[in-house]
């Protein structure tokens, strides 16, 4: 059996969606007692500049405090690092070449699920922050296994991300009727299955809530950290 490995968490990006990434491995992990369940570290630090803001050219570049951060896992013993902020991964070749430990990347891992689980299924919804979108980072990975992403329309899109700021303020409930009309809107333009694409989101929304399958990033995430810290299938 391979030895069991140490999750690293970068995060912080923002603090509740980074417990609820922990707490989404600990269910997603086969076990019975304390000792059968993983070694999480987590880096907190809700200090590093917004991602969305960087990529849009409105803000400081993140890069420096997210290789910081995913250096200090490193040293304090961390085999692999996840990270649960989807923008985040925009900075992902520069963080990742900056540790000797491996980083998970999130949009590849969600676009292998969808492939597994829908294999039929050809576009695919994507609510997310504004940067995520912009970047292409979904696009990319879900255009790699030969599926189509489509997004909200432009002002669909700005009240998206007002509910993503509402969520990290504690303003649920609003925020929750933004986002399941962004999903519908997705259905309604072709959407086959919907991807919480930002980590906020799936605090609000989650699969039974749009007429198509809604899958959370961060649980696609914590599985893939369970898989690997594991070395095998779970």
């Amino acid at each position: 059996m391979a030895e069991e490995k140490v999750v690293g968490i970068l995060g912080g990006m923002g603090p509740e969606a980074t417990v609820d990434l922990m707490a989404k491995i600990i269910r997603a992990t086969p076990a019975r007692t304390d000792q059968e369940h993983l070694r999480i570290i987590v880096d907190c630090n809700p200090k590093i500049p917004d991602r969305t803001d960087a990529i849009l050219g409105r803000g400081p570049d993140p890069t420096p405090a997210l290789v910081e951060t995913a250096r200090n896992l490193q040293r304090a013993g961390a085999d692999f690092i996840v990270i649960p902020c989807n923008s985040a991964h925009y900075f992902y070749p520069q963080l990742s070449q900056a540790v000797t430990i491996p980083v998970l990347h999130m949009m590849r891992e969600v676009a292998r699920h969808i492939v597994r689980e829908w294999p039929q299924v050809r576009r695919v919804g994507l609510l997310a922050a504004t940067g995520t979108v912009r970047s292409g980072l979904y696009a990319r990975e879900l255009g790699a296994q030969g599926r189509e992403t489509l997004t909200p329309e432009e002002e669909v899109q700005q009240r998206l991300m007002e509910a993503i700021r509402m969520i990290k303020a504690g303003a649920r409930e609003r925020a929750r009727d933004i986002c399941l009309e962004a999903g519908r809107q997705l259905a309604r333009s072709g959407a086959e299955v919907v991807v919480a694409g930002c980590t906020e989101i799936p605090l609000v929304l989650g699969d039974g809530d749009l007429p198509v399958p809604v899958v959370d990033a961060t649980v696609v995430l914590a599985r893939a950290a369970v898989r690997t810290a594991l070395g095998r299938e779970v």
